[in-house]
């Protein structure tokens, strides 16, 4: 990485962010670890399972655009510092009064889509920071908080053991407080942000066929990131036998993988161009899906070709992100809104795609094969749209970064 990098933009800025997604996403995704024993105890069937832990990503998808507005209107700090309470305050009652249906299980699951929301929080608020040449290499890092996803799967299962999963919401209370408190202090909004923006003025983006390009992409790349994320627990527990705590530790081993890759992605993007470095992770994240969904027959297999798929899906994510800014620099904080909501409903798709083939099938193929499908519509795609962006907002004569 270019030392260039670290003396541009606001480093305790862009560890806040890193740090306030990280522990959103460990909430966001907090009933897919946990789902083996809850589903246990409250007598759910297979689509039932695919729905709670769909839930909170279809919510936090939804909130995206709704956080993306907060952000441009009383700034990301604010907004991130909002949507903190509350997941904390819905933790908290969820602990205090527990969980004792599945509607009860649905309705936390909704409030934790508001930890899925600062997603629109925190990549502007790293975003506004950095040039654009720096902007792959800045959002990748403020995004592999997707690495959260992996805290919740390596320790839920084994504290819910020791504790019983209920106790899990409130033991999470504490590196939630700790965070707040951190990021309350360190970060802080970038001089110049965009003027605020009427809500028409929001929409109006929507007519722009470029925003629905990137919402599509983006719904692949991070709807296949945390669909899976919230699936993978119950997929090994399924498939190969696994208990809970196992199949949580198989789980983190490839959401670990596939965040931590995601700087590299945007890295790469900012290197190679954001539309090469992205039609190559497509490629790569069908064909492992293709091979994943014709039921491999060993743990080891099948968990080496999950962490192959969710590096390319957590690599693509950095890849779409370094060309966002360059189309919509102005509009970056309702367009992290609307980019982010797709991905999430992305998300919804698979995760509940996965639990009602099994329920209708006996076997999770049907719901892989089709993502795998979605991979390559968006590769055929993005083949579509590269010459216009390469000659118009991504020539060499407006911007600076390679597309």
């Amino acid at each position: 990485m270019k030392q260039t990098f670290w003396q541009a933009g606001h480093k305790p800025t862009l560890f806040s962010a890193f740090l306030y997604f990280d522990l959103s996403f460990m909430v966001w995704v907090l009933l897919g670890p946990l789902a083996v024993q809850i589903a246990g105890d409250l007598a759910l069937t297979p689509a039932q399972k695919g729905m709670m832990v769909a839930t909170p990503v279809l919510t936090g998808a939804l909130l995206r655009m709704i956080m993306g507005i907060l952000v441009d209107q009383i700034q990301p700090k604010k907004a991130g510092i909002i949507g903190q309470l509350i997941v904390i305050a819905a933790l908290a009652t969820a602990w205090l009064n527990g969980i004792h249906s599945y509607q009860q299980a649905l309705i936390l699951g909704v409030f934790l889509g508001v930890a899925g929301a600062s997603f629109a929080v925190a990549l502007p608020l790293a975003s506004r920071w950095y040039p654009p040449e720096h902007q792959g290499t800045a959002l990748g890092i403020a995004g592999a908080g997707n690495s959260g996803t992996a805290l919740a799967a390596l320790f839920a299962p084994g504290l819910a053991l020791a504790f019983g999963w209920s106790n899990v919401f409130g033991l999470a209370l504490i590196p939630l407080i700790i965070t707040l408190v951190l990021y309350s202090l360190l970060a802080k909004d970038a001089p110049n942000p965009p003027a605020s923006k009427s809500v028409s003025e929001y929409l109006h983006v929507l007519k722009d066929k470029d925003a629905w390009w990137f919402m599509f992409f983006y719904s692949v790349t991070f709807g296949g990131f945390v669909g899976m994320a919230s699936s993978l627990t119950i997929y090994f527990n399924d498939q190969y036998g696994l208990d809970a705590v196992h199949a949580g530790y198989f789980t983190a081993a490839c959401v670990f993988a596939g965040s931590l890759v995601r700087p590299i992605g945007g890295n790469l993007a900012d290197r190679l161009g954001g539309i090469r470095t992205l039609s190559v992770m497509y490629v790569i994240a069908a064909c492992f899906l293709f091979i994943l969904s014709v039921g491999l027959k060993t743990q080891l297999s099948g968990l080496l070709v999950v962490i192959c798929a969710m590096m390319a899906l957590g690599m693509g994510n950095g890849a779409v992100f370094q060309l966002v800014p360059q189309r919509f620099r102005k509009e970056i904080g309702v367009m992290t809104g609307l980019i982010g909501m797709a991905g999430g409903i992305g998300g919804f798709y698979l995760a509940s795609s996965l639990g009602y083939s099994k329920q209708l099938t006996g076997s999770y193929q049907i719901g892989l094969t089709l993502f795998a499908c979605l991979a390559i519509i968006a590769l055929i795609g993005l083949t579509f749209v590269k010459q216009r962006w390469r000659t118009t907002w991504g020539s060499a004569a407006v911007t600076s970064a390679k597309v």
